[in-house]
């Protein structure tokens, strides 16, 4: 049994409020707003056809000697692990929509790059889906064993 830390869980920021509380994970988004007196850098990634808008707040203040000025400009697209401290839905009445803001502590934040954000959303999402599909097998496997 190890002692180390949990190791983060790769998803899009969309799937963030799906998570609990204290879940430590691990996403791409783009950056819409830093303030400077909070500490906190808003980060969205808005899928064409959502109708449920997800935003992660995040709470930069461990890592605020290593982020760089480039890591906090709008639209800038960055990689970040941390650990989810609360989650708020709330309801959007002039657009429709239900927004949930879901605040997380930075641990480690990184410039994504150039990246092909089609082929990396398809990529997270069939990690997921294999995730599930193994977690099913083992339930079922599971079942099968401990059945008289």
């Amino acid at each position: 049994m190890s002692n180390g830390p949990l190791p983060s869980q790769l998803c899009l920021l969309s799937e963030l409020p799906s998570k609990a509380v204290h879940s430590k994970v691990r996403f791409l988004s783009c950056v819409s707003s830093y303030s400077t007196s909070s500490g906190i850098l808003a980060l969205e990634h808005h899928q064409p056809m959502d109708t449920h808008r997800v935003f992660a707040l995040v709470n930069v203040d461990l890592i605020l000697e290593s982020l760089k000025a480039e890591q906090t400009r709008p639209g800038q697209w960055v990689n970040l692990i941390g650990y989810i401290t609360s989650i708020s839905p709330l309801a959007d009445e002039s657009s429709g929509h239900r927004v949930t803001n879901v605040h997380v502590q930075a641990l480690l934040l990184w410039s994504a790059g150039p990246l092909d954000l089609e082929r990396y959303e398809k990529s997270v999402k069939n990690l997921e889906a294999g995730r599930i599909s193994a977690a099913a097998r083992s339930t079922s496997l599971s079942d099968t064993l401990l059945q008289p």
